[in-house]
């Protein structure tokens, strides 16, 4: 069974095979209803983005999570990628400062990306 966890560490674990930067991951899910854990990177281009959401899509796919909604992807900027329980937030590094997720959600909790990339290792 997939749980959110193991949903945004399979997200983190793409991310960071693709190279992304900045990779958080928030636990929001006892302040907000919208997710369980918003994970947020930033990609150099706008090539390097569309690859990072790729990679995402494919390996989340391939638990057999569909992805809900995808918005942002013509832009090149931002793109959400909504899994439900996982959201993915990938950003240009001007694009995030000016949405500036981590201040905004400043309530949640941060989870340690090592023992998060472990447990993928684990299983």
């Amino acid at each position: 069974m997939n749980t959110p966890r193991k949903i945004a560490a399979v997200a983190v674990k793409a991310l960071d095979d693709k190279l992304g930067e900045g990779i958080k991951v928030l636990d929001v899910g006892e302040i907000s209803s919208l997710a369980d854990y918003f994970v947020i990177c930033t990609g150099t281009t706008n090539t390097h983005i569309k690859s990072l959401c790729d990679a995402v899509d494919v390996k989340i796919g391939e638990l057999g999570e569909p992805m809900i909604h995808r918005e942002g992807h013509r832009s090149g900027t931002w793109v959400l990628m909504d899994f439900g329980c996982v959201v993915v937030h990938v950003f240009t590094d001007e694009t995030r400062k000016f949405y500036d997720l981590e201040r905004l959600w400043n309530d949640s909790k941060p989870i340690d990306l090592e023992a998060l990339l472990a447990e993928t290792e684990e299983k």
